[in-house]
């Protein structure tokens, strides 16, 4: 497992890391099998979503604001309720197929690390695993 760094600079936010995990797998020998990015924290997530057009990030915060406002009656005494409802809805792991050495991601596709509850340092941690092709 390789582990990298992020420190994000808003209480909400989504950071493209598609680089960073993009280097984790063409530093590993593999060249098919997958790449399962995980984060070890309860008010952060993982997603991917397009990359071209960073409105798309904007519309992905603002649709999760509606759904999970950030004062809403919570009895979780930290006050960052919403950021662990909105971090278990967008989930904390992903699996991306990995195809001649690289992640193989849809044209428009980015991965995402989704900031709940920051600004923050956090960690993601990516796992290769070699189909044996």
């Amino acid at each position: 497992m390789k582990s990298f760094q992020i420190k994000t600079k808003s209480r909400t936010e989504l950071v493209d890391i598609t680089h960073d995990v993009r280097h984790v797998v063409q530093s590993s020998s593999v060249r098919s099998g997958f790449c399962h990015v995980y984060v070890p924290h309860t008010t952060a997530g993982i997603t991917i979503n397009e990359a071209a057009d960073p409105s798309v990030n904007h519309d992905i915060i603002a649709g999760l604001n509606k759904i999970v406002p950030f004062q809403d009656g919570y009895t979780h005494l930290e006050g960052n309720s919403a950021a662990h409802i909105k971090s278990s809805l967008m989930g904390s792991s992903i699996t991306v197929p990995i195809k001649d050495g690289n992640l193989a991601l849809g044209t428009w596709q980015g991965v995402y690390l989704c900031e709940f509850d920051g600004p923050r340092t956090r960690t993601v941690n990516c796992t290769i695993i070699f189909d044996g092709a």
